[in-house]
């Protein structure tokens, strides 16, 4: 399927327009970035894996009901997507302690939360996606309290649902964040997950090693980030045929 014209290029994928009136292209990168884009890297065969694992979860999502802007897997790096309006908030929930939430009330890395936490932040990279309480969504109309309510029931839904898949294949999920679009059909609105699913988006840890194998292991400088979503990938049951290189080949003389 032959690309259009670039609409949007993020840290980790490029937005194109797509094929047909309300759709997009969405291709992933192999780039990676921590720390608000302060530490970056090239990933040879990231973008490929996070394709793959982004459908997989997407289209079990769709199973349950739970309404995506995914429509199709085009290639090893594209998505065919619904348009839609993004809300300018990242939606975290949180099953054990990590990250962040450490350093804000002192716990302990792991420490099981009594019950899933849900967190928003603005979408602002210039201001470090800033964590905001349901008053700022409110006062400065990111969101109605409709939306509010709508989104809480989506992320719980989704959390039941990735936990449950994790769990199955020995992964424990920590926490994760998505996006959430909001698609209009005349008058109707519905939202909808949005952006993608994948080990950049989750903290996931083997439950019995406790090994990272997500975007950690790149932040902390943990080992290979391929050879952790490659092992998530291969637990899926999602690992491509030929699996992406961690290095580019090299000529011998």
């Amino acid at each position: 399927m032959a690309r259009r014209t670039k609409i949007y290029e993020g840290k980790a994928k490029t937005l194109y327009e797509g094929p047909e009136p309300g759709t997009i292209v969405q291709y992933f990168k192999d780039d990676a970035t921590a720390f608000n884009a302060e530490k970056r890297d090239v990933i040879e065969g990231k973008g490929v894996l996070n394709n793959l694992m982004s459908e997989f979860f997407m289209l079990g999502l769709g199973q349950i009901g739970v309404p995506t802007h995914f429509l199709k897997r085009i290639n090893m790096r594209e998505q065919l997507v619904r348009s839609c309006e993004i809300v300018p908030l990242e939606i975290i929930v949180r099953n054990y302690a990590a990250g962040s939430l450490c350093k804000r009330l002192g716990l302990d890395e792991g420490t099981q939360l009594p019950r899933p936490v849900v967190e928003y932040c603005y979408k602002d990279d210039a201001l470090g996606d800033p964590l905001v309480s349901e008053e700022h969504i409110a006062a400065f109309g990111w969101a109605s309290q409709q939306d509010m309510d709508d989104i809480l029931s989506i992320a719980l839904r989704v959390n039941d649902f990735l936990s449950g898949v994790m769990l199955a294949v020995g992964i424990r999920l920590v926490d994760f964040k998505i996006e959430i679009g909001r698609v209009y059909d005349g008058d109707f609105q519905r939202l909808v997950v949005a952006d993608e699913i994948s080990p950049d988006s989750c903290r996931l840890w083997d439950i019995k090693t406790g090994q990272k194998l997500d975007k950690d292991v790149f932040r902390r400088d943990l080992g290979s980030l391929t050879d952790a979503y490659s092992e998530v990938a291969r637990r899926l049951g999602v690992m491509p045929n030929n699996p992406p290189s961690p290095s580019k080949p090299t000529l011998v003389n």
